[in-house]
């Protein structure tokens, strides 16, 4: 599990790819809470790529066999941190949009729309 990246992972790259493709620039290092995958600091939107099996996806979060105590508290306690994080975000002005790494492998144009709708559409 250490060799297990936190940042620069497949999905990650392929959704920055994607949107960079478009023509959407966005900045990779932040010192916001959270520490944001992507920000649009012009428009104050924090995008995180979130990991199906570590932030505990309804639709594809797997349970490990062994261990099972240890990785429920740990999924649980990665939740909880999400949803303090977006708060805490919000409470600074900054909107926060969530993507799960199945929706960047099993439907990316959706995911790049979503980003690419909420920039157009929130205008200063």
């Amino acid at each position: 599990m250490s060799k297990i990246k936190g940042k620069n992972t497949k999905p990650e790259i392929t959704f920055r790819k994607a949107l960079w493709a478009l023509g959407l620039r966005y900045h990779l290092r932040s010192s916001l809470p959270g520490k944001p995958d992507i920000v649009f600091k012009g428009k104050k939107l924090a995008v995180f790529v979130d990991g199906c099996f570590w932030h505990g996806c309804p639709e594809h979060g797997t349970s490990p066999k062994t261990n099972v105590e240890f990785w429920a508290k740990k999924i649980a306690a990665n939740k909880e941190r999400d949803k303090k994080v977006d708060h805490k975000l919000r409470s600074l002005g900054w909107s926060v949009i969530r993507i799960w790494e199945h929706q960047i492998n099993d439907d990316i144009d959706s995911s790049v729309k979503k980003i690419s709708y909420f920039l157009g559409s929130n205008d200063k």
